[in-house]
């Protein structure tokens, strides 16, 4: 096995970066792309200092793509307002920008 190959493995296992893929965002403005295979929803407190996790998304809070620890691979700013809704869809605007997330496949 090369470095490249076992470095590649150690960081599959370690959860620092993702091979399997269930969500996929776009940012509108930009055509800006991020995948990952868990997405989770934050609530921030008035100091910005992490409130509360949720699976749903809703007004004032933001998007995590994982892999959920200090890697993540994207946040949006906290939610402005909901577009559109579906089971395996989402359009929302953001302080600064909007998106689409779609859900690839069920877990």
């Amino acid at each position: 096995m090369t470095l490249e190959e076992n470095v590649l493995k150690v960081a599959l296992e370690q959860g620092v970066i993702e091979n399997e893929f269930n969500w996929k965002l776009v940012r509108e403005r930009d055509g800006l792309e991020n995948q990952s295979k868990e997405v989770m929803w934050v609530e921030w407190n008035e100091d910005n200092s992490f409130k509360a996790r949720y699976d749903e998304p809703a007004v004032s809070r933001s998007l995590i793509m994982s892999p959920l620890n200090k890697f993540f691979t994207w946040q949006t700013t906290f939610i402005t307002e909901i577009l559109e809704e579906r089971e395996d869809y989402i359009k929302f605007n953001t302080l600064n920008s909007t998106y689409e997330l779609w859900k690839l496949k069920n877990d």
